[in-house]
């Protein structure tokens, strides 16, 4: 985000109490202000966290976050849900760069398609965030910064060997002047893979409904390029495109295999003519497309494409900061099925107030959206905070949020109910937060009611807006040093429930969602030499909304080492699954065993 942002952020609360320095962030709301500035609950992941941890997928990097349950089908490549808070993984917003990603058919994001060594920073938002984006976020927003520039000119190299055939490499190059910077990066990523789906499946008619004994593995290629310009003071630009593709192996009945691609290509325009006021323009547009096979036999594809521009306007007034704008998307669908609509779009505007009085601060949210499917939806939220003592602060929150029904709901041939109204959420929460001497906590509270939830409606044989949900968790964050030691753990009770009085279901579990789950990392540098575990705690849950599939507890323990044997050369070992633990995250499909990474990094003037 341009600094004019942060100016502009910096001003609005100008008069409110003392904070101290922290990460910048700008998901929370859609301006720049620190970590311990926003009101919202937010985890951060940097790139020298990524490197830290050594993960082999994006999903292992968002399994950290507080609350977050991942639905993996068979391994790394595979398709991936992410369950926020306990709502569904089409009720998450992802964002690359503030560009929407994901198919707008299946309404999910291909995660395990953005490979980690194109990211530079990771920005995860809990609670609902549609008064800000507009459709999906009712349990948060996921939004994916891709490669920056550090400095001068600065190349790097990468290449990894594993378990299961996998390879990996990865090259680029960031070089920064004193208008502007550009970073380019490449990578691979290779396996042979697991079998994804247990042998049975069939047989019992669950998971992938197959019985295929093979190794299904993917291969994935990916390219970034990310660069801004400073014209003048008042003047600046920043542009991107990511491309990644691959063939993917998985196990089914209608189709066992794909070839993907995913692509995201935006900019932003920002003008700044005085200290109080930023504008920015944003262009851009995203597509995911999937063509599916089985024994290599052309079954169907599906391609989504969507046309953004949005229009923003942040002002200091009043001692707080004013933003407004206007938001525009196009949403288009082409498959070899016949959809009854192929097209949609959706135009929103929205206003945000931020102000600090004293040791209070405040932030309301109101937008209108209009889509051509549905008509409109307005939501709202209101957060406040108050640093009642020296490094405390409480906050409480209200928000509400909706999903709009995806083309699937609506217009698969067959299949799809053009009367489906938008998913809508009612949320309110109430957190503390201390930033002591030695390090950081926090803990949050929150109730979330899901009205109007899409689910198959056996009296009509079509999807309807039948079903209810009330989520109602418990979140606490710890973290700081100790004996040398960098320590972080998370903790969340979860109680995600079918809520439809009257129902079939009525107080059984939501899918996937375990009720406890609890993450321990510990990471420590000895010279040249660093070393670090991770530990991983879930209760068990239920994989359909019956409670009859029942996916069993666990917990997992990953090792990690590394070595700087000199300045430009790091040596890195990941041991994953130490204890060769047997464990399911989707019913009757497979997770990888024991398995290691042997990764050799060349980044030069790195210390």
């Amino acid at each position: 985000m341009a600094a004019a942002l942060c100016c502009a952020s910096s001003a609005a609360f100008a008069d409110g109490s003392p904070t101290t320095l922290g990460q910048v962030i700008v998901t929370a709301t859609r301006t720049a202000q620190t970590e311990d500035q926003t009101l919202a609950p937010v985890t951060v992941i940097t790139r020298a966290e990524i490197e830290l941890l050594q993960p082999s997928a994006l999903q292992d990097l968002l399994d950290d976050t507080p609350g977050m349950a991942i639905g993996n089908q068979g391994g790394p490549g595979k398709v991936t849900g992410l369950f926020l808070r306990g709502t569904n993984s089409n009720q998450v917003l992802v964002l690359v760069d503030g560009i929407r990603v994901g198919s707008a058919t299946a309404g999910t994001a291909p995660v395990q398609d953005i490979p980690v060594d194109q990211i530079e920073r990771i920005e995860i938002v809990r609670g609902p965030f549609s008064s800000l984006y507009g459709s999906d976020a009712i349990g948060g927003v996921i939004q994916i910064f891709l490669r920056h520039a550090p400095g001068t000119f600065t190349p790097n190299a990468s290449v990894g060997i594993g378990s299961y055939s996998h390879w990996k490499a990865s090259s680029g190059f960031s070089a920064a002047g004193e208008k502007g910077w550009i970073a380019v990066q490449a990578t691979h990523d290779q396996t042979k893979g697991i079998n994804a789906c247990r042998i049975g499946a069939a047989e019992l008619f669950v998971g992938c409904f197959a019985d295929q004994p093979d190794r299904d593995g993917f291969h994935d290629n990916a390219l970034t390029i990310h660069g801004a310009y400073t014209f003048n003071e008042q003047w600046s630009a920043d542009a991107l495109a990511m491309r990644s593709q691959g063939f993917n192996k998985y196990d089914g009945t209608f189709s066992d295999s794909d070839d993907y691609a995913t692509q995201v290509v935006g900019g932003q325009l920002h003008f700044r003519p005085n200290d109080r006021l930023n504008l920015s323009l944003r262009l851009g547009g995203s597509s995911d497309f999937d063509k599916d096979f089985l024994a290599d036999v052309y079954v169907d594809h599906f391609d989504t494409r969507r046309t953004l521009g949005s229009l923003q306007a942040d002002v200091a007034l009043g001692g707080g900061l004013l933003s407004t704008g206007m938001d525009w998307q196009r949403e288009a669908v082409a498959s070899n099925y016949t959809f009854a609509e192929d097209a949609r779009t959706d135009r929103g505007v929205f206003a945000q107030w931020q102000r600090g009085f004293g040791p209070q601060s405040l932030q309301a949210n109101v937008r209108r959206d209009d889509n051509s499917q549905f008509g409109g939806k307005t939501t709202g939220s209101l957060l406040w905070g108050w640093d009642f003592a020296k490094d405390l602060r409480v906050t409480a929150s209200w928000g509400t949020a909706f999903r709009a029904p995806t083309f699937n709901d609506l217009y698969y041939p067959g299949f799809g109910n053009p009367k489906l109204r938008p998913e809508s959420s009612r949320n309110i929460e109430i957190g503390l937060r201390g930033t002591p001497d030695w390090g950081h906590w926090s803990l949050s509270v929150y109730r979330n009611d899901v009205s109007d939830m899409i689910t198959w409606d056996a009296a009509i044989n079509l999807p309807n807006n039948i079903d209810r949900a009330r989520i109602t968790g418990l979140e606490g964050v710890v973290g700081g040093q100790l004996a040398g030691w960098d320590l972080r753990a998370t903790a969340t009770l979860l109680n995600a429930r079918d809520d439809a009085v009257g129902g079939f279901y009525d107080g059984n579990q939501l899918p996937r969602r375990p009720r406890q789950s609890a993450r321990f990392d510990a990471d420590r540098s000895f010279g040249r030499f660093s070393f670090g575990a991770s530990w991983y705690l879930n209760s068990h849950a239920y994989d359909d909304i019956a409670n009859q599939n029942r996916l069993g507890g666990y917990a997992l323990a990953n090792l990690r080492a590394g070595w700087q044997f000199n300045r430009d050369w790091k040596l890195q070992l990941a041991l994953n699954n130490v204890f060769d633990k047997d464990y399911e995250t989707a019913y009757f499909y497979n997770q990888p065993g024991r398995n290691f990474m042997l990764t050799l990094l060349w980044r030069p003037g790195h210390d």
